[in-house]
């Protein structure tokens, strides 16, 4: 009989999620015959979706779909950048933006309750989502998604990882100058007055800090320190210049660094009336595993029980 090895059980795992020892017993009943072993384990399959569900899905795409005066932004995680370009997953991602758009959810688990079939799977966007994570071995989750309706819409995908979606009025060439826009600069805001408290009160935080650090400094040089009235206006400048800086219509245009968005899209007649952006993964903590040291120690763990 073949030896069982660390990779011959780490190579089972990844193709059918079962748990190590049981990819060991498998191996070991198949003879260490791999295609065997994998037969083996598939009856166990139904069950996978739900241990994937605990791994982080920090991969992944975005995809964007706009029907009539209707669209959505969607984006949908993986666990590794492999199965991110993976068609199967693709074609899931697509319709995940096309069903937004087309069926108007309240939520993602009402988009995810939706009709679709696909690969054989169904007949629900999740019953597919599943399936998929059985075939394809990863973690998959619809993370979140924009739907627009009434105004003129937009889109703009850059490579698969940043989408934007831009409500406007006007003339559709400007507004997709803006999208990508949007996505090289990336404002948090339309206007300065809409960007966040926290936003604003973080940087203020920072320029006091730096203002406090500068007077420590020209005291330590013996030089004449500000006053709290010059500190104060400085900290102001700041922030004025943090919401220029994160604020779309504010920010200089990308093609013209002659003239602002909002000038821009003055002289195109244009109004932008709302927009969202999507970068993958954003704000999702990845997680980095050692998975010859996970293995290692649940292969000494059973040989020592």
């Amino acid at each position: 009989m073949a030896a069982i090895t660390a990779s011959m059980v780490g190579e089972l795992r990844a193709k059918t999620d079962a748990p190590m020892m049981e990819c060991k017993k498998a191996l070991t009943e198949a003879g260490g015959d791999m295609e065997k072993a994998e037969e083996l384990l598939r009856v166990k399959l139904g069950s996978k979706a739900g241990k994937a569900a605990s791994r982080i899905t920090a991969e992944g795409v975005v995809t964007a779909a706009v029907v009539g005066n209707a669209g959505a932004l969607v984006e949908v995680n993986c666990e590794t950048d492999f199965t991110s370009k993976n068609d199967m997953f693709l074609n899931f991602a697509k319709a995940c933006s096309q069903l937004a758009a087309e069926k108007k959810p309240a939520d993602v688990a009402a988009l995810s309750a939706l009709p679709y079939s696909q690969d054989g799977y169904g007949p629900t966007l999740d019953d597919v989502r599943k399936g998929l994570i059985g075939t394809i071995g990863e973690n998959m989750t619809i993370r979140r998604f924009k739907r627009y309706e009434g105004a003129k819409l937009a889109s703009y995908l850059h490579g698969t990882r940043i989408g934007v979606l831009v409500e406007f009025e006007g003339d559709e060439t400007a507004a997709k100058d803006v999208a990508m826009h949007i996505a090289a600069m990336k404002p948090v805001s339309l206007a300065s007055s809409e960007v966040p408290a926290e936003l604003i009160e973080k940087e203020r935080a920072v320029a006091a800090g730096k203002a406090a650090e500068d007077a420590k400094a020209a005291e330590a040089a013996g030089k004449p320190v500000q006053s709290a009235e010059i500190v104060a206006k400085r900290i102001e400048g700041s922030v004025q210049k943090f919401l220029k800086e994160v604020s779309l219509l504010n920010q200089t245009f990308v093609k013209n660094d002659k003239q602002t968005v909002e000038q821009m899209l003055k002289g195109a007649n244009t109004i932008v009336k709302g927009f969202t952006l999507y970068v993958v993964g954003e704000g999702i903590e990845k997680k980095v595993d050692d998975f010859a040291a996970e293995v290692a120690a649940q292969v000494a763990a059973a040989k020592g029980g």
